[in-house]
């Protein structure tokens, strides 16, 4: 198993993902949100300065709001800087285009732009429909310092229904998701991944296709509960960004809320519709992954947490994590909230990693 750091993208966190390397955690994915953090390539090209092992790429990108080949320019750059280090993390964008007010790319329209961007960042010439008109592009200037390509840059498809794991299989070369943290989740996740390659006529294996998963992660101390401030403090922020996420997909599609959330669904939707539907999209995702909103601190149950991250003692969560591995997960991705990060790598480093080096 690979630990690896998502980061809400902000150059001021540099020292934390230096740490990280230093502590072991082989991945570092910038997240990519315009309207809520740092622009996410001036931070990794910082990050690229100031690491010299660890993988470092978008978590994830936003195909909705860059054309094909502004993304493909941007990860030549800082493979220029990080030359064979650089990955690529991309999604249609459903936290982004949201936040302002939008739907994510449609699905076609991604499987699309996927295909255009992968002969892009391979250095090759590809057809690109810009503004009703299609034109061969390619960069002109690769071997003059200004971007690298021959240093393969993979791609790392963000997917979570059946539709969106074909597009995966098709164009990625791994898959980043949020599947919940159980070995039973994982293996039917392999198995669509598996079948919808079989599809696109593609053999598929563990090392030649990686399946990393965003989540959070805390060391129980002895005695200590589920509902401890400390638990909840640690892990509220990305439990509760899984309920934000939900809430649109029940609005948009009609989606039965998941029974983890039943005892305060109710609760949390006439919260939300508090604010009038022009503004929903302001309010929704406030605090995102970083932190909890006063509000909202109801809603994080021991269920919720439970659900969504992985909490144990020591021993617990080394067995939990081999379960997962066993399972076909190559990769955590932790994203812990932002005044919390650092003690919660720090934790993960010094009583978790030692048992996968």
């Amino acid at each position: 198993m690979e630990f690896g750091i998502c980061l809400a993208s902000r150059p001021s966190d540099v020292d934390y993902v230096v740490e990280a390397e230093r502590l072991g955690f082989t991945h570092c994915w910038a997240a990519d949100s315009q309207m809520i953090w740092s622009d996410v390539y001036a931070t990794l090209a910082l990050i690229a300065d100031r690491t010299s092992t660890m993988r470092i790429g978008t978590g994830v990108a936003v195909a909705a709001t860059r054309p094909a080949p502004v993304t493909a320019a941007a990860h030549g750059t800082i493979n220029q800087i990080a030359p064979g280090r650089v990955f690529c993390g991309i999604g249609t964008g459903n936290t982004a285009m949201r936040i302002m007010g939008h739907k994510p790319m449609r699905l076609a329209e991604f499987d699309d732009y996927l295909a255009t961007l992968r002969l892009l960042m391979a250095g090759e010439e590809a057809d690109l429909t810009f503004r009703g008109r299609t034109a061969p592009i390619k960069h002109l200037m690769p071997d003059d310092g200004f971007v690298r390509f021959d240093e393969p840059i993979p791609i790392h498809v963000s997917a979570f229904g059946p539709k969106a794991l074909g597009i995966a299989a098709r164009r990625g070369d791994g898959l980043i998701t949020s599947v919940p943290p159980d070995p039973a989740a994982v293996q039917v996740l392999r198995t669509r991944l598996e079948g919808a390659a079989a599809d696109a006529g593609r053999s598929m294996d563990r090392e030649s296709f990686p399946v990393a998963t965003l989540t959070t992660m805390l060391v129980l101390e002895d005695d200590e509960s589920l509902d401890s401030e400390r638990v909840r403090r640690q892990t509220g922020a990305f439990a509760i960004a899984s309920v934000h996420y939900l809430y649109e997909q029940v609005a948009q599609f009609g989606r039965r809320p998941p029974a983890h959330l039943a005892d305060f669904w109710d609760d949390y939707v006439a919260l939300v519709e508090q604010t009038p539907v022009e503004r929903r999209h302001q309010r929704i995702h406030e605090g995102h992954n970083c932190w909890v909103i006063p509000e909202e601190e109801p809603f994080i149950t021991p269920e919720l947490i439970s659900s969504t991250c992985l909490v144990g003692t020591r021993d617990e969560l080394v067995e939990k994590v081999q379960a997962l591995e066993e399972a076909g997960l190559d990769q955590l991705v932790l994203l812990p909230p932002l005044a919390e990060k650092e003690a919660v790598m720090r934790s993960v480093a010094a009583e978790i990693l030692p048992s996968f080096v």
